[in-house]
């Protein structure tokens, strides 16, 4: 297949150049897998389930809260229950226990008569509470993908990101570690080859929707679980997809990250998740159905109660605060189920690492954030771990507990860790493209949307090509039924361009119009894609930024 030249020039930017690899990334069948058993404590870990199968020993799969753990959760419950053991799953409440294990839970789960924990995307900071669960006499099996620490439990641990780890890739979401746990398993007690292609689907939506790179291994496993979604015949799934509007044969990574991850995540931020995993593991139809209603109308809850958290926290940043670096909102009384989302949007919003902490009472703080590449939340954090009661997460996302009194002392620490990931950084930094490639009107043609398409799945590491186009603006308003966003149409050479901006419309209204009143041409950044409507098709511009020419 011969490239197109601005597809080319989008891999080359991506350090795809190489034949081989620019085969294997655009393949259909990509073969970037690795040897589940080069995981440290793998052959142990094996081990200790197959015992556990085998003498009947009961099994918790302790998980967390988000899509990742929901998806790892039901993966793990679907594989050992057709291994024929007796297992059962446990996931904490973000309101009452929140993330990671608990003491109070790890008892319940004794006093139920589990044997063996195994947890799944958690697990790998919780020193205190696996010495716990080893007192009361249980097993404890962590597989987890977390930044490590310094000091880890004293326990089988299966996660990449150990430093005496060998495992080539170190950015496997949760869902993925299990999966290579199942893997494992399955060569081990020489299960077929569908108990493993079945819970595909499952490893998509935890992979894409907890914000893993996309790349090596991550991309293997998530263009294969596409297409085991788009083909799926788990009953829960189906109903959630039928429910929020989706098409199976026509699901990309996109409506993972903005429909189905954010409905399975709303079950645990507006109530339990639990409701989630059920749905996964619902082989009834009508109860199918029913629990899908349910998580639709936890979402619809959980965008109001955002989007209302969202405008409050821009009405109280300054131009002063956006300028710092990094952003740390205080709230006296926000829903912890929406802080990690409206810190996100607030990333977005204005490309600085973002914090939000919220008072939960007696003198203390949970924070949750988001960051831009290039900064590590988890390193800033590292940097004074004495500050917290708890702490834990990844560059990309983190959350922690706080005494109120050293909020202050985590300002001066992140503002002190921000300058100098920057300092460190600044160089690579500086050879950052604004754009992936720019357009002329003669590329605009099917072989270029065709072969964008073969770049999927996009997601962090590998996001939607950043098109610049340099065109005229006819038209540009706010939508009239939702005013915080903006729509315009540029002219492209002749050719008619929608376009819109979700995040910046109060930055780039003005911007737009006045390119429009005096006819200049204006610089347009975005994503550019072929959208369908009313059968028919037009190409759509979701703006990123913009500028004048001179």
């Amino acid at each position: 297949m011969k490239l197109n030249s601005a597809i080319e020039t989008i891999l080359n930017k991506r350090g795809i150049s190489a034949a081989d690899d620019v085969a294997e990334f655009l393949s259909d069948k990509p073969s970037l897998t690795y040897d589940p058993f080069m995981l440290k404590d793998m052959y142990e870990g094996v081990d200790l389930i197959m015992m556990a199968v085998e003498t009947g020993q009961k099994i918790c799969i302790y998980g967390d809260y988000d899509a990742d753990g929901v998806t790892s959760v039901s993966l793990m419950m679907d594989v050992l229950r057709r291994m024929g053991a007796d297992v059962s799953y446990y996931i904490p409440s973000r309101f009452d226990e929140g993330y990671g294990l608990n003491s109070d839970a790890i008892d319940k789960i004794k006093a139920a008569g589990a044997d063996i924990i195994i947890t799944v995307d958690c697990g790998s900071t919780s020193v205190d509470e696996v010495m716990h669960a080893q007192e009361i006499g249980l097993e404890v099996l962590v597989t987890d993908h977390h930044t490590i620490r310094d000091e880890v439990p004293d326990c089988l641990i299966i996660n990449p990101s150990q430093s005496d780890c060998h495992y080539p890739f170190k950015y496997l979401a949760g869902v993925g570690v299990a999966f290579k746990l199942a893997q494992a398993l399955c060569e081990t007690a020489n299960l077929p080859k569908e108990v493993l292609t079945r819970n595909l689907d499952l490893v998509a939506i935890g992979t894409v929707g907890d914000v893993v790179p996309l790349i090596d291994e991550n991309r293997t496993l998530v263009k294969f679980g596409l297409r085991a979604l788009n083909l799926s015949k788990r009953v829960g799934l189906k109903e959630l997809m039928t429910e929020i509007g989706l098409k199976q044969g026509e699901i990309i990574s996109q409506n993972i990250s903005f429909v189905i991850a954010p409905h399975i995540n709303a079950a645990g931020r507006m109530g339990s998740a639990s409701l989630a995993s059920r749905l996964m593991l619902c082989d009834d139809e009508q109860r199918a159905k029913e629990l899908a209603g349910l998580i639709r109308e936890a979402n619809n809850t959980r965008r109001s109660v955002q989007e209302n958290l969202f405008k409050s926290c821009v009405a109280d940043i300054s131009k002063e605060d956006a300028g710092k670096g990094y952003l740390l909102v205080e709230l006296k009384d926000a829903h912890e189920g929406v802080t990690g989302i409206v810190a996100g949007k607030l990333k977005e919003k204005y490309n600085v690492p973002s914090l939000i902490v919220t008072q939960i009472g007696d003198g203390y703080s949970k924070g949750t954030g988001r960051s831009v590449d290039g900064i590590s939340l988890f390193e800033l954090l590292n940097r004074k771990p004495e500050l917290f009661v708890k702490f834990g997460g990844h560059a990309a996302a983190c959350g922690f507990t706080i005494s109120d009194e050293n909020i202050p002392l985590l300002r001066a620490s992140i503002e002190e860790g921000v300058t100098e990931q920057k300092n460190k950084d600044v160089a690579e930094a500086g050879n950052t493209p604004a754009y992936d490639v720019q357009l002329q009107s003669a590329d605009l043609n099917e072989d270029f949307f065709a072969q964008q398409r073969m770049l999927e799945p996009f997601g962090r590491c590998n996001e939607v090509p950043l098109i610049r186009i340099d065109a005229n603006i006819d038209y540009v308003s706010r939508m009239q039924k939702r005013p915080e966003f903006l729509q315009f149409t540029a002219n492209f050479d002749g050719k008619s361009i929608r376009g819109v901006d979700f995040v910046n419309a109060d930055i780039y209204e003005t911007l737009l119009d006045e390119a429009m009143r005096s006819k200049r041409s204006i610089a347009l950044i975005g994503n550019l894609e072929l959208s369908n409507w009313n059968g028919k098709q037009y190409m759509n511009f979701v703006l990123k930024s913009a500028k004048m020419e001179n």
